[in-house]
C-alpha cells in the first residue's frame, strides 16, 4: 500500500504531465488554424486552375496529350513518396500511415515492379523505412515541418523529370488525409502517370474541409487565350501537379496537427481524472491516519 508521501508524490508528477499536455494541446491548436487556413487557401487556388484546365481541354478540336500521362509498359522502378510528422505524440498518426507505406511497397512488387524505392517526407516514415530495409532517398525528409511551394515544387518536378527520362515507371504518394477533427484518413493515390481526364478531382479533394462554397454552373468560362491552348497546357499541366504535391503536404500537416491536439486533449482529461482519483485517496488516507492517531490517544488515556 502506498505512503502518504508517496501518493503525494504521484500528485505532483501528474500535475506536472497535465500543464505539458494542456500547453502541448493549445500550440497543436494554434499551429492547426494555421495551416487549416494555408490549406484552405490553396484549395481556392486550385479550384481555379482546375477551372482554366477543365475549360482548356473541353475543346473538342484540340488533342491534349502529355508525356506525363503516358504509362510506361515497363515495370522496373517506382517510387512511393511518403509522408508522416517529424515527432511523436500525435497518437496513431504515424503508425497509420507506416503501416499504408509497407502495404504500397508490398502492392508494387506484387504488380511486378523490380525496384520500389522510398522518398521519405518526415523524420518518422524515414526512421520507418530505413527499418523495413527499402531502397530511400533523404533528400525530402526535411519538408515535414516547414514545407513550401517552392520545396514541393521541387519534389514535384524531379519525380516528373525522371518519369519523362524513363528513370522511373511510376510514383505514388502515400499521406494522411484530413476530413475532420476526429477523422484523419491515410490515402495512396497514383501521381505519375497523370490522370488530367478529371482535373477538378485534386482540387475538390483538398477543400473537403474548407468552408462549403456556392455551388458554381458546370458551364465553363469563355476564357480569352494569350498564347494558344497548347501552350498554355503544356505549361499548365506539369504546374497543376506541382500545386498537388503541395495540397498533399499541407493536407498531411493539417492532419498531424488535429491528430496531435486530439491526442493531447485525451491525455489531459485522463490526467485529470487520474488526479482526482488520487486526490480522493490521499484525502482518505490522511483522513485515516488521523483517526488512528486519534484512536491511539484515546486508548493511552
Amino acid at each position: 500500500m502506498a505512503s502518504l508521501k508517496e501518493i503525494k508524490a504521484r500528485i505532483a508528477s501528474v500535475n506536472n504531465t497535465l500543464k505539458i499536455t494542456s500547453a502541448m494541446k493549445m500550440v497543436a491548436s494554434a499551429k492547426l488554424h494555421r495551416v487549416q487556413g494555408e490549406a484552405e487557401g490553396l484549395a481556392a487556388y486550385s479550384e481555379r486552375l482546375a477551372d482554366i484546365a477543365a475549360a482548356l481541354t473541353a475543346d473538342p478540336e484540340l488533342e491534349v496529350s502529355s508525356p506525363l500521362a503516358e504509362p510506361h509498359e515497363a515495370r522496373r522502378r517506382a517510387v512511393v513518396v511518403a509522408v508522416s510528422s517529424d515527432g511523436s505524440l500525435c497518437g496513431a498518426f504515424n503508425a497509420n500511415v507506416i503501416r499504408l507505406l509497407l502495404a504500397e511497397v508490398e502492392s508494387l512488387r506484387r504488380q511486378g515492379f523490380e525496384a520500389v524505392e522510398v522518398w521519405p517526407v518526415g523524420e518518422k516514415i524515414a526512421q520507418a523505412a530505413r527499418k523495413a530495409g527499402f531502397d530511400v532517398c533523404d533528400d525530402f525528409r526535411k519538408l515535414a515541418s516547414k514545407a513550401t511551394s517552392g520545396d514541393a515544387a521541387a519534389l514535384a518536378q524531379r519525380l516528373m523529370d525522371r518519369y519523362e527520362a524513363g528513370v522511373i515507371d511510376r510514383a505514388v504518394l502515400v499521406y494522411t488525409h484530413f476530413h475532420s477533427m476526429g477523422h484523419q484518413e491515410p490515402r495512396q493515390e497514383v501521381f505519375l502517370p497523370a490522370d488530367f481526364s478529371d482535373l477538378h478531382g485534386a482540387a475538390g479533394a483538398a477543400s473537403e474541409h474548407a468552408e462549403e462554397q456556392p455551388s458554381r454552373s458546370d458551364a465553363h468560362p469563355d476564357y480569352i487565350y494569350e498564347p494558344d491552348p497548347l501552350t498554355l497546357l503544356e505549361e499548365l499541366l506539369p504546374y497543376t501537379l506541382r500545386m498537388r504535391i503541395f495540397e498533399v503536404l499541407l493536407d498531411s500537416a493539417t492532419a498531424e496537427h488535429a491528430a496531435r491536439m486530439i491526442a493531447m486533449q485525451t491525455a489531459t482529461d485522463n490526467a485529470q481524472e487520474l488526479l482526482g482519483d488520487l486526490t480522493l485517496t490521499y484525502n482518505k488516507r490522511r483522513q485515516q491516519a488521523i483517526t488512528d492517531e486519534l484512536a491511539d490517544i484515546m486508548q493511552a488515556e
